[in-house]
Protein backbone atom coordinates (compact mmCIF):
# COMPACT_ATOMS: atom_id res chain seq x y z
CA UNK A 1 0.00 0.00 0.00
CA UNK A 2 1.49 3.40 -0.83
CA UNK A 3 1.96 5.64 2.07
CA UNK A 4 1.87 9.35 2.31
CA UNK A 5 4.77 11.76 2.72
CA UNK A 6 5.38 15.72 3.94
CA UNK A 7 5.00 17.96 1.23
CA UNK A 8 7.97 18.52 -0.52
CA UNK A 9 8.48 21.68 -3.13
CA UNK A 10 10.75 19.51 -4.80
CA UNK A 11 11.93 16.21 -5.10
CA UNK A 12 15.37 15.63 -6.57
CA UNK A 13 16.01 11.86 -7.07
CA UNK A 14 19.85 10.54 -7.14
CA UNK A 15 22.45 11.94 -5.23
CA UNK A 16 25.25 12.39 -8.18
CA UNK A 17 26.85 15.61 -9.08
CA UNK A 18 23.80 16.82 -11.30
CA UNK A 19 21.60 15.91 -8.56
CA UNK A 20 23.43 17.45 -6.17
CA UNK A 21 24.36 20.85 -7.77
CA UNK A 22 20.66 21.12 -9.17
CA UNK A 23 19.73 20.93 -5.10
CA UNK A 24 22.36 23.59 -3.84
CA UNK A 25 20.94 26.04 -6.62
CA UNK A 26 17.22 25.34 -5.35
CA UNK A 27 18.19 25.64 -1.96
CA UNK A 28 19.81 28.73 -2.59
CA UNK A 29 16.46 30.06 -4.33
CA UNK A 30 14.68 29.30 -1.01
CA UNK A 31 13.05 26.24 -2.21
CA UNK A 32 12.35 23.54 0.34
CA UNK A 33 14.63 20.61 -1.18
CA UNK A 34 14.67 16.66 -0.74
CA UNK A 35 16.93 13.81 -2.34
CA UNK A 36 16.46 10.65 -2.36
CA UNK A 37 19.43 8.17 -3.52
CA UNK A 38 19.05 4.68 -3.39
CA UNK A 39 22.56 3.81 -2.04
CA UNK A 40 23.59 4.23 1.51
CA UNK A 41 25.43 7.38 0.77
CA UNK A 42 25.39 9.83 -1.73
CA UNK A 43 28.16 10.58 -4.31
CA UNK A 44 29.65 7.59 -4.70
CA UNK A 45 30.68 7.15 -8.43
CA UNK A 46 31.97 11.06 -7.77
CA UNK A 47 34.49 9.60 -5.37
CA UNK A 48 35.32 6.76 -7.41
CA UNK A 49 36.16 9.29 -10.27
CA UNK A 50 38.86 11.07 -8.03
CA UNK A 51 40.78 7.77 -6.75
CA UNK A 52 43.13 8.90 -9.28
CA UNK A 53 42.82 12.66 -9.31
CA UNK A 54 39.48 14.53 -9.66
CA UNK A 55 39.39 16.20 -13.13
CA UNK A 56 36.59 18.30 -12.74
CA UNK A 57 36.35 20.09 -15.89
CA UNK A 58 39.38 21.23 -18.26
CA UNK A 59 40.59 24.95 -19.10
CA UNK A 60 40.80 25.29 -22.62
CA UNK A 61 39.09 27.96 -24.31
CA UNK A 62 35.07 27.74 -24.13
CA UNK A 63 34.95 27.94 -27.78
CA UNK A 64 37.03 24.61 -27.89
CA UNK A 65 35.67 23.18 -25.22
CA UNK A 66 31.74 22.86 -26.24
CA UNK A 67 33.29 21.04 -29.35
CA UNK A 68 33.74 17.71 -27.10
CA UNK A 69 30.06 16.67 -27.15
CA UNK A 70 30.07 15.86 -30.80
CA UNK A 71 26.54 15.23 -32.09
CA UNK A 72 25.06 16.89 -28.74
CA UNK A 73 27.15 20.06 -28.78
CA UNK A 74 23.96 22.31 -30.42
CA UNK A 75 22.07 20.95 -27.39
CA UNK A 76 24.87 20.96 -24.57
CA UNK A 77 26.43 24.59 -25.87
CA UNK A 78 23.99 26.66 -24.73
CA UNK A 79 24.12 24.52 -21.10
CA UNK A 80 27.82 24.74 -20.56
CA UNK A 81 27.55 28.44 -21.68
CA UNK A 82 25.23 28.97 -18.79
CA UNK A 83 27.60 27.59 -16.31
CA UNK A 84 31.17 27.63 -17.67
CA UNK A 85 34.09 25.55 -15.97
CA UNK A 86 35.33 29.28 -14.34
CA UNK A 87 31.59 29.12 -13.01
CA UNK A 88 32.38 25.30 -11.63
CA UNK A 89 36.13 26.20 -10.18
CA UNK A 90 34.38 29.81 -8.74
CA UNK A 91 31.76 27.21 -7.07
CA UNK A 92 34.49 25.29 -5.66
CA UNK A 93 36.72 27.80 -4.16
CA UNK A 94 33.46 29.12 -2.43
CA UNK A 95 32.99 25.88 -0.84
CA UNK A 96 36.50 26.02 0.37
CA UNK A 97 38.21 24.25 -2.41
CA UNK A 98 40.75 25.92 -4.29
CA UNK A 99 41.54 24.31 -7.72
CA UNK A 100 44.61 24.07 -10.06
CA UNK A 101 45.40 23.43 -13.92
CA UNK A 102 47.67 20.73 -14.31
CA UNK A 103 50.00 20.78 -17.54
CA UNK A 104 47.43 18.76 -19.92
CA UNK A 105 44.92 21.80 -19.03
CA UNK A 106 42.67 19.63 -16.74
CA UNK A 107 41.60 20.88 -13.62
CA UNK A 108 41.78 19.25 -10.22
CA UNK A 109 41.09 20.27 -6.43
CA UNK A 110 44.64 21.16 -4.83
CA UNK A 111 44.27 18.09 -3.08
CA UNK A 112 43.59 16.13 -5.91
CA UNK A 113 41.04 14.03 -3.62
CA UNK A 114 36.75 14.14 -4.36
CA UNK A 115 36.32 13.27 -0.64
CA UNK A 116 37.03 16.91 1.18
CA UNK A 117 34.99 18.54 -1.51
CA UNK A 118 32.59 15.93 -1.24
CA UNK A 119 32.31 16.77 2.34
CA UNK A 120 32.12 20.62 1.90
CA UNK A 121 29.25 20.29 -0.43
CA UNK A 122 27.23 17.96 1.91
CA UNK A 123 27.78 20.43 4.92
CA UNK A 124 26.99 23.57 2.46
CA UNK A 125 24.10 21.78 1.69
CA UNK A 126 23.09 20.98 5.16
CA UNK A 127 23.55 24.24 6.08
CA UNK A 128 20.98 25.16 3.15
CA UNK A 129 17.73 22.94 4.37
CA UNK A 130 18.29 20.38 1.91
CA UNK A 131 17.44 16.99 3.75
CA UNK A 132 19.02 13.78 1.73
CA UNK A 133 17.06 10.26 2.45
CA UNK A 134 19.38 7.24 1.62
CA UNK A 135 18.20 4.09 0.86
CA UNK A 136 14.92 4.88 -1.03
CA UNK A 137 14.09 3.39 -5.23
CA UNK A 138 12.57 5.39 -6.85
CA UNK A 139 9.97 2.93 -8.26
CA UNK A 140 7.72 4.93 -10.85
CA UNK A 141 5.29 8.19 -10.83
CA UNK A 142 1.66 8.84 -9.75
CA UNK A 143 -0.69 9.54 -12.37
CA UNK A 144 -0.26 12.90 -12.04
CA UNK A 145 3.85 12.65 -11.93
CA UNK A 146 4.41 12.48 -8.46
CA UNK A 147 6.83 10.26 -7.58
CA UNK A 148 6.95 6.80 -5.80
CA UNK A 149 9.58 6.08 -4.07
CA UNK A 150 10.47 2.45 -2.09
CA UNK A 151 12.25 3.36 1.22
CA UNK A 152 13.13 0.95 4.30
CA UNK A 153 9.99 1.41 5.73
CA UNK A 154 7.98 0.17 2.00
CA UNK A 155 6.51 2.76 -0.48
CA UNK A 156 5.32 6.17 -0.68
CA UNK A 157 4.51 9.20 -2.82
CA UNK A 158 6.35 12.22 -2.19
CA UNK A 159 4.53 15.56 -2.29
CA UNK A 160 6.19 17.61 -4.82
CA UNK A 161 5.42 20.51 -6.94
CA UNK A 162 8.40 19.62 -9.45
CA UNK A 163 10.79 16.37 -9.79
CA UNK A 164 13.88 16.53 -11.02
CA UNK A 165 15.73 13.01 -12.18
CA UNK A 166 19.77 12.55 -11.91
CA UNK A 167 19.72 8.75 -11.58
CA UNK A 168 22.70 8.48 -13.88
CA UNK A 169 23.71 6.26 -16.47
CA UNK A 170 24.15 2.15 -16.29
CA UNK A 171 27.98 2.19 -16.12
CA UNK A 172 29.89 1.30 -12.55
CA UNK A 173 26.34 -0.36 -11.40
CA UNK A 174 27.58 -1.22 -8.15
CA UNK A 175 28.00 2.43 -7.47
CA UNK A 176 24.44 3.81 -7.45
CA UNK A 177 23.35 3.98 -11.06
CA UNK A 178 22.20 1.07 -13.08
CA UNK A 179 19.78 1.73 -16.02
CA UNK A 180 16.63 0.61 -14.03
CA UNK A 181 14.89 3.71 -14.94
CA UNK A 182 14.75 2.76 -18.52
CA UNK A 183 11.27 0.51 -18.44
CA UNK A 184 9.77 3.16 -16.36
CA UNK A 185 10.24 6.28 -18.01
CA UNK A 186 9.63 3.76 -21.34
CA UNK A 187 6.49 2.67 -19.74
CA UNK A 188 5.46 6.61 -19.48
CA UNK A 189 6.32 7.23 -23.38
CA UNK A 190 9.65 8.65 -22.92
CA UNK A 191 11.99 8.34 -26.16
CA UNK A 192 15.35 6.54 -24.92
CA UNK A 193 17.95 6.10 -26.71
CA UNK A 194 19.73 2.19 -26.10
CA UNK A 195 22.34 2.84 -23.30
CA UNK A 196 25.53 1.58 -24.57
CA UNK A 197 29.58 1.67 -22.93
CA UNK A 198 31.18 5.58 -23.57
CA UNK A 199 34.97 5.68 -22.34
CA UNK A 200 35.47 2.06 -22.44
CA UNK A 201 38.33 -0.09 -23.35
CA UNK A 202 38.46 -1.37 -26.79
CA UNK A 203 38.32 -5.51 -26.80
CA UNK A 204 41.67 -6.26 -29.38
CA UNK A 205 42.68 -10.23 -29.67
CA UNK A 206 46.09 -10.04 -28.71
CA UNK A 207 48.83 -12.85 -28.98
CA UNK A 208 49.38 -15.10 -25.95
CA UNK A 209 52.78 -13.42 -26.04
CA UNK A 210 51.63 -9.85 -26.16
CA UNK A 211 48.72 -10.32 -23.11
CA UNK A 212 50.66 -12.23 -20.85
CA UNK A 213 54.18 -9.88 -21.06
CA UNK A 214 52.89 -6.83 -21.46
CA UNK A 215 49.26 -6.46 -19.87
CA UNK A 216 49.32 -3.35 -18.16
CA UNK A 217 52.22 -1.74 -20.01
CA UNK A 218 51.56 1.98 -20.54
CA UNK A 219 52.06 3.46 -24.19
CA UNK A 220 53.02 7.07 -23.81
CA UNK A 221 53.27 10.04 -26.30
CA UNK A 222 51.12 7.95 -28.81
CA UNK A 223 48.66 8.51 -31.56
CA UNK A 224 45.39 6.73 -32.60
CA UNK A 225 43.52 7.35 -35.66
CA UNK A 226 40.17 5.98 -36.97
CA UNK A 227 38.15 7.12 -39.67
CA UNK A 228 40.18 10.09 -40.43
CA UNK A 229 40.40 11.57 -36.36
CA UNK A 230 43.67 11.62 -34.79
CA UNK A 231 44.27 11.71 -30.82
CA UNK A 232 47.26 11.61 -29.08
CA UNK A 233 47.70 10.47 -25.58
CA UNK A 234 48.41 7.58 -23.60
CA UNK A 235 46.60 3.99 -23.40
CA UNK A 236 47.47 0.91 -21.39
CA UNK A 237 47.89 -2.18 -22.96
CA UNK A 238 45.30 -5.15 -20.97
CA UNK A 239 44.38 -8.36 -21.27
CA UNK A 240 41.20 -8.06 -23.41
CA UNK A 241 42.93 -5.22 -25.49
CA UNK A 242 43.54 -1.23 -25.10
CA UNK A 243 42.02 1.35 -22.53
CA UNK A 244 43.12 5.16 -21.77
CA UNK A 245 42.08 8.34 -22.52
CA UNK A 246 43.27 8.44 -26.55
CA UNK A 247 41.09 5.41 -27.05
CA UNK A 248 37.92 6.59 -24.96
CA UNK A 249 38.23 10.05 -27.14
CA UNK A 250 37.61 7.74 -30.49
CA UNK A 251 35.02 5.52 -28.96
CA UNK A 252 31.88 6.93 -30.15
CA UNK A 253 33.29 6.69 -33.69
CA UNK A 254 34.64 2.87 -33.02
CA UNK A 255 31.06 1.89 -31.65
CA UNK A 256 29.20 2.67 -34.35
CA UNK A 257 31.78 1.34 -36.53
CA UNK A 258 31.46 -2.20 -34.36
CA UNK A 259 27.75 -2.12 -34.42
CA UNK A 260 27.05 -1.71 -38.43
CA UNK A 261 30.32 -3.50 -39.81
CA UNK A 262 31.24 -6.19 -36.79
CA UNK A 263 34.46 -5.06 -36.77
CA UNK A 264 37.18 -1.85 -37.05
CA UNK A 265 40.74 -1.26 -37.17
CA UNK A 266 42.61 0.75 -34.95
CA UNK A 267 46.16 2.64 -36.39
CA UNK A 268 48.50 3.13 -33.50
CA UNK A 269 51.70 5.25 -34.14
CA UNK A 270 54.20 5.33 -31.90
CA UNK A 271 55.88 8.53 -32.61
CA UNK A 272 53.79 10.94 -33.94
CA UNK A 273 56.05 14.01 -32.96
CA UNK A 274 58.40 12.27 -35.74
CA UNK A 275 57.93 11.70 -39.36
CA UNK A 276 57.97 8.36 -40.92
CA UNK A 277 61.64 9.80 -42.49
CA UNK A 278 63.09 11.22 -39.52
CA UNK A 279 62.44 7.84 -37.99
CA UNK A 280 64.08 5.95 -41.03
CA UNK A 281 67.13 8.01 -40.85
CA UNK A 282 67.59 7.28 -37.37
CA UNK A 283 67.70 3.44 -37.79
CA UNK A 284 69.98 3.32 -40.78
CA UNK A 285 72.19 5.29 -38.50
CA UNK A 286 72.09 2.63 -35.57
CA UNK A 287 72.82 0.22 -38.27
CA UNK A 288 71.56 -3.20 -38.74
CA UNK A 289 74.16 -5.99 -36.79
CA UNK A 290 71.91 -5.40 -33.45
CA UNK A 291 68.46 -6.89 -32.70
CA UNK A 292 65.23 -4.98 -33.83
CA UNK A 293 64.26 -4.13 -30.33
CA UNK A 294 67.52 -3.06 -28.89
CA UNK A 295 67.92 -1.05 -32.34
CA UNK A 296 64.10 0.26 -31.50
CA UNK A 297 65.53 1.36 -27.76
CA UNK A 298 68.94 2.70 -29.03
CA UNK A 299 67.38 5.19 -31.83
CA UNK A 300 64.03 5.75 -30.63
CA UNK A 301 63.94 5.05 -27.01
CA UNK A 302 61.13 2.79 -27.69
CA UNK A 303 61.19 -0.04 -24.72
CA UNK A 304 58.62 -2.81 -23.33
CA UNK A 305 56.31 -3.56 -25.74
CA UNK A 306 56.76 -1.60 -29.15
CA UNK A 307 58.26 -4.36 -30.55
CA UNK A 308 55.70 -7.04 -29.82
CA UNK A 309 53.06 -4.74 -31.24
CA UNK A 310 54.70 -4.34 -34.36
CA UNK A 311 55.29 -7.92 -34.57
CA UNK A 312 50.87 -7.88 -34.00
CA UNK A 313 50.51 -6.34 -37.42
CA UNK A 314 53.22 -6.97 -39.24
CA UNK A 315 55.63 -10.03 -40.36
CA UNK A 316 58.91 -10.13 -39.69
CA UNK A 317 60.01 -9.80 -43.15
CA UNK A 318 57.96 -6.60 -43.55
CA UNK A 319 60.30 -4.62 -40.71
CA UNK A 320 63.29 -5.97 -42.66
CA UNK A 321 65.07 -2.21 -43.37
CA UNK A 322 64.59 0.70 -41.90
CA UNK A 323 62.10 2.61 -44.48
CA UNK A 324 59.72 -0.79 -43.56
CA UNK A 325 60.25 -0.67 -39.89
CA UNK A 326 59.56 3.14 -39.65
CA UNK A 327 56.17 3.10 -41.92
CA UNK A 328 55.16 0.16 -39.39
CA UNK A 329 56.09 2.42 -36.23
CA UNK A 330 53.83 5.40 -38.01
CA UNK A 331 50.86 3.09 -38.40
CA UNK A 332 50.43 -0.25 -36.52
CA UNK A 333 46.79 -2.03 -37.39
CA UNK A 334 45.52 -3.23 -34.43
CA UNK A 335 42.09 -5.21 -35.00
CA UNK A 336 39.30 -4.05 -32.62
CA UNK A 337 36.84 -6.79 -32.19
CA UNK A 338 34.50 -4.86 -29.39
CA UNK A 339 33.70 -2.45 -26.88
CA UNK A 340 34.45 -3.31 -23.05
CA UNK A 341 30.39 -3.70 -21.47
CA UNK A 342 28.84 -1.00 -20.29
CA UNK A 343 29.47 -2.29 -16.99
CA UNK A 344 33.05 -1.80 -17.07
CA UNK A 345 32.93 1.64 -19.03
CA UNK A 346 33.41 5.03 -17.19
CA UNK A 347 30.14 6.47 -18.12
CA UNK A 348 27.07 5.80 -20.93
CA UNK A 349 26.16 6.69 -24.20
CA UNK A 350 22.29 6.94 -24.88
CA UNK A 351 19.69 7.84 -21.82
CA UNK A 352 16.30 10.42 -22.62
CA UNK A 353 16.79 11.85 -26.41
CA UNK A 354 17.32 14.98 -26.60
CA UNK A 355 14.07 15.69 -28.80
CA UNK A 356 11.64 14.63 -25.41
CA UNK A 357 12.68 17.33 -23.13
CA UNK A 358 12.06 20.78 -23.87
CA UNK A 359 15.04 23.29 -23.70
CA UNK A 360 14.44 23.76 -19.91
CA UNK A 361 14.57 20.07 -19.48
CA UNK A 362 11.37 19.07 -18.72
CA UNK A 363 9.84 15.84 -19.98
CA UNK A 364 7.47 16.60 -22.69
CA UNK A 365 5.34 13.81 -21.85
CA UNK A 366 5.84 14.26 -18.09
CA UNK A 367 4.73 17.98 -17.16
CA UNK A 368 6.52 18.68 -13.79
CA UNK A 369 9.24 16.43 -14.51
CA UNK A 370 13.15 16.94 -15.00
CA UNK A 371 15.89 15.74 -15.71
CA UNK A 372 19.80 16.14 -15.95
CA UNK A 373 23.19 14.37 -16.05
CA UNK A 374 24.10 10.84 -17.95
CA UNK A 375 20.68 9.71 -17.86
CA UNK A 376 20.76 12.40 -21.50
CA UNK A 377 21.76 11.11 -25.03
CA UNK A 378 24.59 13.02 -24.30
CA UNK A 379 28.36 11.43 -24.18
CA UNK A 380 32.05 13.64 -23.57
CA UNK A 381 35.59 12.23 -23.19
CA UNK A 382 37.42 11.98 -20.04
CA UNK A 383 39.42 15.48 -19.51
CA UNK A 384 36.85 17.01 -16.93
CA UNK A 385 34.20 17.16 -20.05
CA UNK A 386 31.92 14.61 -18.35
CA UNK A 387 31.63 16.24 -14.93
CA UNK A 388 31.03 19.83 -16.68
CA UNK A 389 28.41 18.34 -18.38
CA UNK A 390 26.65 17.10 -15.13
CA UNK A 391 26.96 20.12 -13.34
CA UNK A 392 25.72 22.13 -16.37
CA UNK A 393 22.89 19.84 -16.74
CA UNK A 394 22.29 20.07 -13.05
CA UNK A 395 22.52 24.12 -12.94
CA UNK A 396 20.11 24.06 -16.08
CA UNK A 397 17.33 21.33 -14.72
CA UNK A 398 17.24 23.00 -11.63
CA UNK A 399 16.50 26.55 -13.45
CA UNK A 400 13.87 24.74 -15.16
CA UNK A 401 12.07 23.66 -12.01
CA UNK A 402 12.42 27.35 -10.72
CA UNK A 403 10.55 28.29 -13.82
CA UNK A 404 7.86 25.86 -13.59
CA UNK A 405 6.85 26.62 -9.99
CA UNK A 406 6.34 29.83 -10.33
CA UNK A 407 4.55 30.14 -13.99
CA UNK A 408 2.02 26.84 -12.52
CA UNK A 409 -0.76 27.00 -10.08
CA UNK A 410 0.64 25.09 -6.67
CA UNK A 411 -1.18 21.71 -7.03
CA UNK A 412 -3.41 21.10 -4.21
CA UNK A 413 -1.83 18.75 -1.31
CA UNK A 414 -3.69 15.04 -0.63
CA UNK A 415 -6.74 15.05 1.38
CA UNK A 416 -4.89 14.52 5.56
CA UNK A 417 -0.94 15.13 4.02
CA UNK A 418 0.86 17.49 6.77
CA UNK A 419 2.22 20.63 5.74
CA UNK A 420 5.12 20.34 7.52
CA UNK A 421 7.68 18.25 8.60
CA UNK A 422 10.31 15.22 7.50
CA UNK A 423 9.53 11.85 5.72
CA UNK A 424 7.95 9.21 7.65
CA UNK A 425 10.69 7.32 7.01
Amino acid sequence: MVRTAMTETIAIIGGGPAGLIAAQRLAEAGRRVTVYDRMPTVGRKFLMAGRGGLNLTHSEPLDRFVTRYGAAQGWMEPLVRAFTPDDLRAWCADLGIPTFVGSSGRVFPESLKASPLLRAWLARLGQLGVVVHNRHDWIGLTGDNRPILRGPEGEFEAKADATILALGGASWPRLGGDGGWVPILAGRGIAIAPLQPANAGVEIAWSPHLRDRFAGSPLKRIALTFAGRSVRGEAMIAATGLEGGAVYALGAGLREALAREGGAVLTLDLRPDMTAAEIADRLARAGSSDSAPNRLRRALSLTGPAYSLLREGFAAEALATPEALAAAIKAIPLRVTGIRPLDRAISTAGGIRLDALTPRLELKALPGVFACGEMLDWEAPTGGYLLQGCFATGVAAARGALGQISTSPRRPLYRGAPESGGDSS
